[in-house]
C-alpha cells in the first residue's frame, strides 16, 4: 500500500471517530433531567437555611388540654326522662342545634302557673279599668287606684318570669317536652345521656362541647427551670403522633402555686389547632430556645440532616428538576436546629421530609 493510501485511510478513520463522538454528544445532550413527580413533590417539605443565634434547648413535658374558656358542660335544668337524643360522642355540632328532648313535669307546672297567672292578670286589668273610671268620677280613692296598678304590675312580672323559664327550658310547656339545644359550636367531647335515661336537675353534665380550633398545652415546670419560663415566650411543641413537625405556641400563663400532687408549676401555652392534629389528652414536649451568647451561625432543621458513612449531608432543593447532595460540618445542635460551618449558603432551601429517598436516588447516580 502506498503512503498516500495509508494517509487517506488514516484521515478517514479520524473522521469516522469524530462523527461517532459527535453523535454520542448529541445523544447525551438530548437526555432529559429526571424531575420530581407531582406525587413526590406533594410529600416534600422544605425549609430555608437561616442565620440564627446559637441556642440551646430546654425541653419540658406536658399534655394537651381543652381550652377551658371555650368548653361548655351542659347540666339538665329539669327532672325528667330523656325521650330522644340526636348526637354521638365526637360529633361536631353547631350552636342552636337540637341535641336531645326530655319529658318533664317541671315545665307542666310552670305552664299551668303561667296560664293561671294570665287569667288573674285579665281580671286585674278589668279591675284597674274600673277603678280608674271611678277615680275620675271621684268615687274611688287614690289609694285604691295605686293598689290596682300594683296588682297588675305584679301579675305582669309573674307572667314574664314564667315565660322566661319556659324559654330557658326551650319548652312550650303544654307538651312537657324540654328541648336541649347546643349552647355553642364545637365537638362533643363527653356524653353521659341516652334515650330512656332518667335525669335530675343539677346532676353531672349530660354532655360537654369543646371548641378545638385552639387548645391549651399544660407544661410541667420544675424548680430548676423556673427562671427560663416567662409569659409571652415563644415555644415549639412536638408530639409522638407528628415527630417531624413542630407547632408554634406562646406561654400565656405561669402558675405561681406549685401543683400539690406533682410538685411542679404549671405553665399554659395557647396553640392554634386549625388542622385538628392536636388532640386533648396527648402528651407533648415543649421546647424553649435559650440563647448561649456564642454568636450566630447558619442553622438547618434537624429533620433535614442525613447521617451516612460517618458524615452529615443535606439535600438542597433548587427546582423540581435540580437537587443536590451537600456534605455539612456541624458545630452545635439543639432539639430543633443543627448549626453548621459550611456546606450550604443562607436562604438555600433544604428538604426536610422524604430527604433520604431523594438522597439515595441522587447518590446512586454518582
Amino acid at each position: 500500500m502506498t503512503k498516500y493510501s495509508i494517509l487517506t485511510l488514516t484521515l478517514f478513520n479520524l473522521a469516522l471517530i469524530s462523527c461517532n463522538k459527535g453523535a454520542q454528544n448529541n445523544e447525551e445532550s438530548t437526555i432529559e433531567k429526571e424531575c420530581l413527580s407531582e406525587a413526590m413533590k406533594n410529600t416534600l417539605n422544605m425549609e430555608k437555611v437561616t442565620l440564627r443565634p446559637i441556642e440551646r434547648s430546654l425541653t419540658l413535658n406536658g399534655y394537651i388540654d381543652y381550652n377551658q374558656d371555650k368548653t361548655v358542660p351542659f347540666n339538665s335544668l329539669v327532672d325528667g326522662v330523656v325521650t330522644n337524643t340526636y348526637f354521638s360522642l365526637g360529633d361536631f355540632v353547631t350552636k342552636g342545634q337540637l341535641l336531645a328532648e326530655i319529658k318533664s313535669a317541671d315545665t307542666n307546672e310552670i305552664y299551668s302557673e303561667l296560664k293561671a297567672t294570665e287569667a288573674e292578670l285579665k281580671v286585674a286589668k278589668r279591675e284597674l279599668e274600673s277603678v280608674e273610671s271611678m277615680y275620675k268620677d271621684g268615687i274611688a280613692s287614690q289609694k285604691e287606684l295605686i293598689e290596682a296598678q300594683e296588682d297588675v304590675k305584679t301579675l305582669n312580672n309573674k307572667v314574664a318570669a314564667a315565660k322566661s323559664s319556659l324559654a330557658i327550658f326551650n319548652s312550650r310547656g303544654e307538651s312537657g317536652v324540654v328541648k336541649v339545644i347546643a349552647p355553642q359550636s364545637g365537638y362533643v367531647v363527653t356524653k353521659n345521656v341516652s334515650t330512656g335515661m332518667t335525669v335530675n336537675a343539677g346532676d353531672e353534665p349530660l354532655f360537654t362541647i369543646a371548641d378545638l380550633s385552639d387548645v391549651w398545652i399544660m407544661a410541667n415546670v420544675y424548680t430548676a427551670n423556673m427562671r427560663h419560663v416567662q409569659p409571652n415566650q415563644e415555644v415549639k411543641v412536638s408530639t409522638l403522633a407528628y415527630p417531624d413537625e413542630y407547632f408554634a405556641g406562646k406561654v400565656t400563663k405561669v402558675s405561681q402555686v406549685f401543683d400539690a400532687e406533682e410538685r411542679v408549676l404549671k405553665a399554659r401555652i395557647s396553640m392554634e389547632n386549625k388542622e385538628m392534629k392536636l388532640k386533648p389528652g396527648m402528651s407533648a414536649d415543649i421546647i424553649i430556645q435559650l440563647e448561649t451568647n456564642e454568636g450566630k451561625s447558619l442553622a438547618i432543621p434537624n429533620t433535614a440532616i442525613i447521617f451516612d458513612n460517618n458524615q452529615n449531608y443535606v439535600v438542597v432543593y433548587k427546582n423540581d428538576c435540580e437537587q443536590e447532595v451537600r456534605k455539612i460540618t456541624p458545630i452545635s445542635k439543639n432539639n430543633i436546629y443543627t448549626y453548621i460551618a459550611d456546606g450550604v449558603k443562607e436562604n438555600e432551601m433544604v428538604v426536610t421530609t422524604n430527604e433520604l429517598l431523594i438522597y439515595e436516588q441522587l447518590t446512586n447516580k454518582l
